[in-house]
């Protein structure tokens, strides 16, 4: 179905090319997921199957690819969508219209689909992605989980041959991301579709793939069998963490088939317990906090109390109001009811003197860039925080990113702008930092670099609320988990205790090993079970 031969994709600058020499076929039908560090080069590869690279990202591209033997090169990308259906990381950056059943209905009009037909396909497709009831919603008031299911039920009502898909679930609550994952795998199983998909978290999908294709940066690329290439990559998910931590040659691609290993090799391990938390005085108090846009509410009278050397994580569904709660934290939605901030109310405070105490990295970070270089954003941010010259490079640096000064910002990876963004907010060296959905688009280990940045910057006595459907990732930097739903927090505690409770919310090594109460790797020492293995 794809076939790829020498395909090397450069862009200018000195910078060796993103891709080099790749080749590869894949077969109709096959699933396959595509993983790698940021930066090595997965959009470029997505973009290069349905033609939007180099066309509309610039650079230079040698080599073929063909789709059912049809020529990217010599086809444009709108001769390719009939064939080709493509999903990229920003859903609200594709719409072209308004109303969710009208964009659905959108891509059938430019292929000149019988009316009478594109109906029966915008029920079936409403149904298959479970958005039925936001058919006659605005896309720009939806949440960013149910654009995200409003862009894949776009394309699949064309009924493209072959689905590509950047980041899929990256802004779905974990529930929301099984049944999205379940609906394409039908479709594949059921209908022969093919499909190639870049995802960071590969805990979600790893179970449904045929086959990996692993970029390991120098612009190589390895396709073979998910167990063998995910044993060797430098993208670690839990069970491949677990994996090699008890020296098992292949990863399990389930949590079935994880516990069934560990229950066969009769592993034991020995809990270790996680250093107590030293909490300090409540920095946020909020009583009967509301927000309501008409006759929605968007947060129903919450009340909740922060406390200064805590990350606590927030989670819950698509639309239970998750970001609304951090933007009326920071005062900057009309709420109702109480709130107040370092002794402060945001809400009285004009924007620079409220960052000085709470400040938010939004859920579209680059939003917040606007300047042409990196250098000149970082040189911008330490003047409006009053801060000494080259403290938002150093805070950049700390996450491990180091983008070139002269880089465009608009140019730099998912998680090299959030890294960028992050930098700019902290400048100003807030008392509360409030992130949402911040590892959308971050690898394994730039996860694990802004977990410890996150840990160390509540051991300095910040007051850290992180928004995130990441379970993976709440389990092991949040010390309490707070749970929304319906407007309202139903859940307050602990996020062993929190995390555990609900299947859906829990990490997968808590699954693999329960009732042991794991929620990391770090919770837990392997030596003595090796050891014990037969």
């Amino acid at each position: 179905m794809i076939d790829v031969e020498r395909l090397s994709v450069s862009y200018p600058g000195p910078a060796a090319p993103v891709l080099s020499e790749v080749s590869l076929h894949i077969d109709e039908g096959d699933l396959v997921l595509v993983t790698g560090r940021t930066g090595t080069g997965k959009s470029t590869l997505l973009g290069a199957i349905n033609g939007l690279v180099p066309r509309f990202s610039g650079g230079r591209m040698r080599g073929t690819v063909r789709v059912a033997g049809r020529s990217v090169a010599e086809h444009a990308a709108r001769d390719m969508a009939d064939l080709v259906g493509f999903v990229g990381q920003d859903p609200l950056a594709g719409f072209t219209t308004d109303v969710v059943e009208e964009e659905i209905a959108y891509g059938m009009e430019q292929l000149g689909i019988a009316p009478d037909v594109m109906r029966k396909r915008v029920e079936e497709t409403l149904d298959t992605m479970d958005i039925a009831d936001l058919r006659r919603r605005s896309l720009r008031s939806l949440s960013g989980g149910q654009q995200q299911r409003v862009a894949i039920a776009a394309v699949l009502a064309a009924q493209p041959q072959v689905l590509v898909l950047d980041e899929p679930t990256s802004a779905l609550d974990p529930t929301a991301a099984s049944d999205v994952l379940a609906a394409i795998g039908a479709l594949v199983w059921d209908a022969g579709l093919t499909v190639v998909l870049a995802e960071h978290r590969l805990e979600r999908v790893m179970k449904q793939v045929d086959r990996v294709l692993w970029l390991p940066g120098g612009g190589r690329a390895e396709l073979g069998p998910a167990p063998e290439v995910l044993a060797r990559a430098d993208v670690v998910p839990p069970l491949a963490e677990l994996a090699r931590a008890v020296g098992w040659a292949e990863v399990p691609l389930s949590v079935r088939e994880a516990r069934r290993r560990v229950q066969r090799d009769r592993l034991e391990p020995r809990l270790v317990g996680r250093p107590a938390v030293p909490v300090g005085p409540t920095t946020v108090r909020a009583r009967g906090l509301g927000v309501s846009y008409g006759p929605v509410v968007a947060l129903d009278r919450v009340s909740l109390e922060l406390d200064a050397g805590r990350v606590t994580a927030l989670m819950g569904r698509n639309g239970a109001g998750k970001s609304t709660l951090l933007w009326a934290l920071q005062g900057a939605l009309r709420s109702t009811g109480e709130l107040e901030v370092a002794g402060a109310d945001p809400r009285r405070l004009g924007a620079r003197a409220a960052r000085r105490i709470i400040t938010l990295v939004p859920q579209t970070a680059a939003d917040l860039l606007y300047l042409p270089s990196v250098a000149a954003e970082c040189a911008r941010a330490d003047r409006d925080a009053d801060a000494a010259d080259g403290t938002t490079r150093t805070l950049l640096e700390r996450l491990g990113l180091d983008p070139p000064p002269g880089a465009d910002p608009r140019d730099l990876s998912e998680g090299q702008r959030l890294g960028l963004v992050l930098a700019i907010q902290l400048a100003a060296g807030p008392a509360v930092l409030l992130l949402d959905e911040p590892t959308r688009g971050l690898d394994y280990e730039v996860k694990h670099r802004l977990c410890a940045v996150l840990r160390g910057l509540a051991a300095d006595g910040t007051t850290v609320l992180v928004s995130t459907h990441d379970v993976e990732f709440a389990a092991a930097v949040s010390d309490r988990t707070i749970m929304m739903a319906d407007a309202q927090i139903v859940a307050d505690g602990p996020t062993r205790e929190v995390c555990t409770a609900s299947p859906g919310f829990a990490p997968q090594l808590a699954r693999v090993l329960a009732p042991r109460p794991v929620l990391t790797l770090d919770d837990v020492d392997w030596s003595g079970a090796k050891a014990a293995r037969p």
